[in-house]
């Protein structure tokens, strides 16, 4: 599968509406266990985490896990937060979105991840673990949209 990606801090020209669209218009919704419902999110905490403080490192880390769910990245934004070098950051991708927030002196990342259609959210936590070595991972699940 071909992924588009904008480059770091750019706004993308990809439209996934022109691209991603077919003679019938497709139902992102998904259905798991008789259970129908928008996507799956992810809260993800890192505790004794590492490289933290690099937002190109991070930049790359969650754009691969957004990859490896098969999502569509559309945009990404990173600020570096000074003095302490705490990053906050967004992928917008097509199937929804991709954010942390870190505080490298306590070596703790908060992220969410939240996707549609048949993209797996958990398939990003190995790398997760490979781009950030935590000590321990908590994580919740929430499906969005429930339909009765």
């Amino acid at each position: 599968m071909d992924t588009l990606v904008a480059p770091l801090g750019m706004v993308s020209d990809f439209s996934p509406s022109e691209a991603l669209q077919t003679e019938e218009t497709k139902d992102y919704f998904v259905e798991k266990n008789g259970i129908r419902f928008a996507g799956t999110h992810l809260i993800i905490d890192l505790w004794g985490a590492t490289n933290l403080d690099d937002p190109a490192h991070i930049d790359e880390i969650l754009r691969d896990a957004a990859i490896e769910t098969g999502a569509t990245i559309l945009h990404g934004h990173f600020h570096h937060f000074q003095p302490n070098g705490g990053v906050s950051g967004v992928l917008v991708l097509a199937e929804s979105h991709v954010s942390i927030h870190t505080w490298p002196e306590k070596a703790y990342a908060a992220l969410d991840i939240f996707v549609c259609g048949a993209c797996d959210p958990y398939l990003a936590i190995p790398v997760l673990k490979r781009g950030f070595l935590p000590e321990r991972v908590q994580l919740a699940e929430h499906r969005r949209g429930m339909q009765a």
